[in-house]
């Protein structure tokens, strides 16, 4: 499955820990993110994933356009709430496109260890099954 990452600033170092929390689950997939989430947390997993830009330079419209094109199987989309308003509407963007696809896709930690586990038991195979093979990472 195509896995998506994104954190905001103050969420990194969480999404840096889910990883290393399930890195085995993971690295059975293939995973690409915003550019700086990407280098953070394939420096300290080692995970192999494919970088686009950062998020404030369009790395979030990137992820937002394979969504669209049904080429990303799961968001995992860290989003601090307490953080600027007026750059929100990517996020906005990025969760329609995600409900419009019916792209399983989480917002905090909690929601990730569930969908997680879920991968790891099967319970997408939906995923693939709906689409053709795809690997464009």
């Amino acid at each position: 499955m195509n896995i998506a990452l994104i954190a905001h600033d103050k969420k990194k170092e969480l999404m840096v820990q889910f990883c290393i929390a399930y890195c085995g689950i993971l690295s059975k997939h293939n995973l690409c993110a915003t550019a700086t989430t990407g280098k953070i947390v394939s420096d300290t997993t080692g995970l192999k994933i494919t970088r686009f830009m950062s998020g404030s330079r369009g790395g979030e419209e990137q992820i937002a356009s394979r969504i669209a094109y049904d080429e990303i199987d799961i968001l995992l989309y860290f989003r601090d709430p307490s953080g600027d308003f007026r750059r929100d509407n990517e996020g906005q963007v990025l969760l329609r496109l995600c409900d419009m696809h019916n792209i399983p896709v989480a917002t905090n930690i909690a929601t990730a260890e569930i969908l997680i586990r879920a991968l790891d038991r099967g319970d997408l195979e939906w995923r693939e099954a709906r689409t053709a093979p795809k690997n464009f990472f």
